[in-house]
């Protein structure tokens, strides 16, 4: 009996090829199962091959995206798959972007099923939810085995064509496609008894899902601007030339800590914005139209402010994960409290 043939995407480190060192890698071909694809073979069971194993460095994948895509897609193609894995990616920014944009490209160019797997708070998550089947994963490669497993039950059922449950069953992104259904009880009634659950601190479940945003309150006005220390921050990506933390373009899993000593204007000559998200020429040419460090030291020359602070912190914001945001906020926040910063001016693009 002829098996299914399968075709996986991976990156550098799950590849075996190296770390950040070798994230610049072009795109390869490995026959067979490689890394994780050795648990996806076995979860797949003897009725399908994995023949091929696509692998690609992470930056390589978001610094050369429209050349990246026909040349990932050739790749596959040429082993002509039924049915297209990548990752899992977890909670990783670039991997996972790569995963869900192959997924993409593949489910469009070739009409067959595909699947990965990403933490609910990655970047990818909220890219691709709506259009993939993205297996629901824990955060880190510490959940492979599980991540695997869902994977293998989306995709199986997308290539047999059998009717995919709900997210909390199938264990996947919640898509938010709603779709009607009968019930033998009307609606007020189940309102009622979902009500009475919720006053007895009973467990129940919404019908409604209502999204969830973080509520951050507003600091209280300074009294005086003319007393204030200002810090500047910023996800536009704006660093010192030449980028020497190597901030990535894309999902940056750092942020930067910059003197700003005695500079009274940012030139194109000392400074540069490493974002990959938009057309930085303007920024290049004038770094202070993102960070105005030149308008700031104006305000302090006249008074209106004390003081700038002398260092600022920038990262960038193009597909940085809720976490990584979050965590990046919290640290630089507590840095400027630290030096007595009074108000800060947070820029992005």
């Amino acid at each position: 009996m002829e098996k299914i043939r399968v075709v996986h995407y991976i990156n550098q480190f799950f590849g075996g090829i190296g770390g950040e060192d070798k994230a610049g890698l072009e795109p390869l071909v490995r026959t067979g199962k490689v890394g994780p694809g050795i648990a996806l073979q076995n979860i797949l069971g003897e009725e399908y091959e994995i023949v091929a194993t696509i692998i690609c460095g992470d930056n390589y994948f978001v610094e050369n995206l429209e050349k990246v895509k026909p040349e990932l897609l050739k790749l596959i193609k040429d082993h002509n798959p039924q049915i297209f894995f990548a990752g899992p990616a977890f909670n990783a920014g670039r991997y996972g972007i790569a995963c869900g944009t192959i997924c993409e490209v593949v489910q469009k160019e070739l009409g067959i099923p595909v699947v990965t797997g990403v933490f609910s708070g990655s970047p990818a998550a909220e890219m691709f939810y709506r259009d993939l089947y993205l297996a629901a994963t824990a955060d880190s490669a510490r959940g492979m085995e599980e991540a695997v497993r869902r994977m293998v039950n989306l995709g199986v059922k997308l290539l047999k064509k059998l009717p995919i449950g709900d997210p909390e069953v199938e264990n996947y992104i919640p898509r938010g496609i709603r779709q009607n259904i009968f019930s033998e009880d009307l609606g007020a009634k189940r309102a009622v008894a979902m009500l009475v659950k919720k006053l007895a601190k009973e467990p129940f479940k919404t019908e409604y899902p209502m999204p969830s945003f973080d509520r951050v309150p507003p600091a209280h006005p300074l009294e005086s601007l003319s007393e204030a220390i200002v810090g500047l921050t910023g996800c536009g990506g704006i660093v010192p030339k030449g980028n020497p933390d190597r901030i990535e373009a894309s999902s940056a899993s750092k942020y930067g800590t910059y003197s700003i000593a005695g500079i009274s204007d940012l030139t194109g000559e000392r400074f540069e914005s490493a974002h990959g998200g938009y057309d930085t020429t303007y920024a290049n040419e004038d770094p202070d139209r993102v960070l105005p460090v030149d308008i700031l030291r104006d305000l302090e020359k006249e008074g209106k402010i004390k003081k700038l602070h002398d260092i600022f912190y920038s990262t960038v914001g193009n597909g940085t994960s809720v976490e990584n945001a979050r965590r990046y906020g919290q640290e630089i926040a507590q840095k400027f409290k630290d030096a007595a910063v009074n108000a800060a001016i947070v820029t992005s693009t």
